[in-house]
């Protein structure tokens, strides 16, 4: 499978998500070994979860089918370039290349005049400068608290 055929089968997928109520039109696939492993469009609304974008799904569903969570070698395709969120699970998970159409420029465009009660959107720009930021440092007021007895359950668990 080429990079356009993963591409044109992110596609179809968003144009399925965006005749499925309660979904928003970005479709991903992951593919190892020149097939699709995983597959996925947003259904944050739907399952109102709000990280079940495209690429988380396709992420999950690739995991479930392979049995791991190390997608190392991987490549994700999505119709639209992947939000903060999508990247930081790529990363986790290990996919090594991603291939995308639409620019979120090119979605922000299109989606301009969408109301919020059918599709919460966010500044993606403000999203990606917080991202990597210390939690605080950003939009979201942090506290931290109870560290010692946190830190006794992570220590625990590290010993087996």
């Amino acid at each position: 499978m080429t990079e356009e055929e993963a591409l044109r089968r992110a596609i179809a997928l968003s144009a399925e998500a965006a005749a499925t109520p309660g979904c928003e039109p970005f479709g991903a696939v992951v593919v190892r070994g020149g097939e699709i492993v995983g597959e996925g469009f947003n259904r944050s609304r739907s399952r109102l979860n709000p990280t079940a974008h495209g690429e988380t799904e396709a992420i999950r569903d690739a995991c479930a089918r392979l049995g791991t969570l190390d997608l190392t070698g991987c490549t994700l395709a999505t119709s639209c370039e992947p939000c903060a969120l999508c990247v930081a699970a790529m990363q986790i998970a290990g996919i090594g290349r991603v291939v995308y159409a639409a620019s979120l420029a090119d979605s922000a465009r299109a989606l301009a005049g969408v109301p919020k009660e059918r599709r919460r959107g966010g500044d993606v720009a403000a999203l990606r400068r917080e991202a990597g930021a210390p939690i605080g440092q950003g939009r979201i007021p942090a506290r931290q608290a109870l560290v010692a007895e946190a830190v006794a359950v992570l220590e625990s668990w590290a010993r087996g």
